[in-house]
């Protein structure tokens, strides 16, 4: 059973610190389930599990008085006191004698478990694609109410006032009903009325206007109308996420590592977020393949390194499959930062092509775990960093587990239009 308190304001509580309370609450859940993430394995990041909160600040704020001040008052007899003896504090109260050391219980957190459904509506709750523009529009799965008229039966809170009160109106004319107003000048016709036959007769007609109104109703269930709704199709738009990943053999396991685990986000948080969103896996080498979600996760590669490679199949597979006119096209790109020297101009030149194509691309460069995530030199990283002075172009760069989520939602948290490309 679960009981829900909705009142506005209860007693002794004030709404606004109940609204602060409850956002608090909130952000610390999401703070633990971003530290829970830290430090699982690949395939059960997301799982749910158990979450613990510290029990310091749990308690709502509420109203009391203060201490201090002159109060009187009065309490039920009883054997122990008399008018005038001073009745001790409660124990463990302010002012009472304090607890030793070792005694009592304490609890240093609150422990909670979350379901895989819970956990996902935390991790998700703040998170969209960023200036998802309603192109041409696709048959979906969402439905919406919408008015389809009337019906003689539902439920009383879609009554329709307007149209039964027209109907009732409609039949009252057809049926003759008597006016009240009809009654009222007859009554008083009667009081006047001085001749005793005059006096029947109007009598007579009265008694008969009124067996009529209560024959004929002023409302009857015949007039009542509901509201009725039907649900439609509610168009959404079309999106596809592209994601390129460097699997070469200057990738070390930690840097695959974390470059799995942003994918992982993103693959969870677009499947479970959108249903209208095409997902495809690019892996590269000195040659890049379009490849399935197990073997994008946790399918073995090495070799070179030639980050065109997959730039050239992304734009092949946006001409061939997905039409810009269409489609929202995103990116995300997740690399060491190392390149071969040959490849710069050929990988400018490409991405140069690509991000007018795009609605949002992001560029995501592990490194090592002692490394500078606020410092990057790399030869991929130099590339792009001059290239988004021209096309919007998102760049982070991560090196420690802890990383991954503050970069993850920051790329991908909601924010107004002028704020879509975040440096």
């Amino acid at each position: 059973m679960h009981i829900v308190d909705r009142r506005l304001n209860p007693r002794g509580k004030s709404l606004e610190n109940r609204q602060r309370f409850l956002r608090r609450m909130k952000g610390a859940v999401q703070q633990a389930v971003k530290r829970s993430l830290q430090n699982r394995n690949i395939r059960d990041v997301l799982d749910g599990g158990e979450i613990s909160l510290p029990i310091d600040g749990m308690a709502e704020p509420s109203l009391r008085r203060g201490d201090g001040g002159v109060a009187d008052h009065i309490l039920p007899g009883n054997r122990a006191f008399v008018e005038g003896d001073i009745i001790p504090r409660p124990p463990g109260r302010k002012g009472g004698k304090p607890k030793d050391a070792g005694e009592g219980d304490g609890e240093d957190g609150f422990r909670f478990v979350l379901t895989r459904e819970e956990f996902l509506d935390v991790f998700l709750d703040d998170l969209e694609l960023p200036d998802l523009a309603k192109r041409r529009l696709t048959e979906t799965e969402e439905e919406t109410p919408s008015r389809a008229g009337y019906s003689v039966s539902g439920s009383p809170s879609n009554i329709a006032v307007g149209r039964t009160t027209r109907l009732a109106m409609m039949r009252r004319v057809a049926l003759h009903r008597p006016r009240r107003e009809e009654i009222e000048a007859l009554q008083r016709q009667i009081e006047e009325c001085e001749d005793d036959e005059s006096r029947l007769t109007l009598e007579a007609k009265l008694k008969s206007l009124t067996e009529k109104s209560r024959r004929i109703p002023y409302i009857d269930p015949l007039d009542v109308r509901y509201r009725r709704f039907e649900n439609e199709p509610k168009p959404v738009a079309k999106a596809v996420m592209f994601c390129l990943m460097d699997v070469s053999g200057s990738m070390s396991e930690h840097m695959k590592d974390l470059a799995k685990r942003f994918y992982l986000l993103l693959y969870l948080f677009l499947s479970k977020r959108y249903k209208k969103v095409e997902i495809v896996f690019i892996r590269h080498t000195d040659k890049a393949e379009e490849v399935d979600e197990e073997t994008f996760f946790y399918g073995p590669a090495t070799g070179g390194t030639l980050v065109s490679s997959a730039l050239a199949a992304m734009r092949g597979i946006i001409a061939a499959r997905f039409d810009p006119a269409e489609w929202n096209i995103y990116g995300a790109q997740a690399s060491d930062g190392d390149n071969a020297h040959s490849d710069g101009n050929l990988t400018g030149q490409l991405l140069r092509e690509i991000l007018p194509l795009c609605q949002y691309f992001a560029y995501i460069e592990v490194g090592e775990e002692g490394g500078d995530s606020s410092i990057s030199r790399s030869p991929l990283w130099m590339l792009y960093d001059g290239i988004r002075s021209e096309l919007p172009l998102s760049m982070r760069k991560v090196c420690r587990r802890s990383e991954i989520f503050p970069v993850f939602h920051d790329l991908f948290q909601k924010r107004d239009a002028q704020s879509r490309v975040t440096p």
